[in-house]
């Protein structure tokens, strides 16, 4: 009773702070003055063809940050929290359930799907590295590219539940990506106007790949970094219900 109570109350909680909001909605006739900035001179300020997820990675550069970080956190609780559960034995009956005499153990991926991965394994780390690679170019960017990557590996797992996972290249990925990402921003902070400005770079010509000064090489850090971790994840979750 207590319990309900207390959801009950939390749920009155929100849509009281949320209550002003969604009254206050008006639509946008006219865009604001920080966005009328980025739309006029953006695309001659960083160079890049996609302006929307340029601006992501260099004006709000910050909030990317936050968001890696975030992603971050989040996989190292998974892995504190799953590492102290010990994986079952083969064969280990729960505890107040009878032996059915059904085989429980772990079933290994069809024929025709062990080849399918074997096929779409490269070829969708192909396209995951292309999505962040070209992300100053079309729609993309790095965590849609890393996400990509991911479910390649998700896709092996399928194929072959007791495939193993080289850890120490995910750690060095990982560790390497984070610490450049950081490092670019700092660059650009030093020799450009302000932290993650990708302008200490050539700007290129305009809709090449080699453009935008340091947002392709932001946007591969990211989708490196946003690839291993949630690999690890996924790993780590796959280890821990064996």
């Amino acid at each position: 009773m207590i319990k309900r109570f207390i959801i009950v109350l939390a749920l009155a909680a929100i849509a009281v702070g949320m209550y002003p909001l969604a009254w206050g909605i008006e639509d946008a006739e006219n865009l604001s003055q920080i966005a009328t900035e980025y739309v006029t001179d953006g695309a001659d300020d960083l160079g890049a063809a996609n302006l929307v997820t340029s601006v992501v990675v260099t004006y709000r550069g910050l909030d990317t940050l936050g968001e890696v970080t975030v992603l971050f956190a989040a996989t190292a609780g998974v892995t504190m929290l799953l590492a102290a559960r010990k994986p079952k034995k083969p064969g280990t009956i729960a505890k107040g359930k009878k032996d059915s005499g059904e085989d429980h153990s772990r079933r290994t991926g069809s024929e025709l799907l062990k080849t399918g991965a074997a096929l779409l394994f490269p070829i969708i780390w192909m396209f995951g590295i292309y999505i962040f690679v070209h992300g100053h170019l079309t729609p993309g960017g790095g965590f849609q590219g890393g996400v990509v990557i991911t479910s390649a590996t998700l896709l092996l797992f399928f194929a072959d539940s007791d495939r193993k996972m080289g850890h120490t290249i995910l750690q060095i990925a990982e560790a390497f990506s984070g610490a450049a990402y950081v490092a670019v921003g700092l660059l650009g902070l030093w020799f450009a106007a302000g932290f993650l400005d990708p302008r200490f770079l050539p700007a290129g010509e305009f809709g090449q790949v080699f453009s935008a000064g340091a947002i392709p090489v932001i946007y591969s850090l990211i989708g490196i970094k946003v690839g291993a971790e949630l690999t690890g994840i996924v790993d780590t979750m796959r280890r821990s219900a064996s």
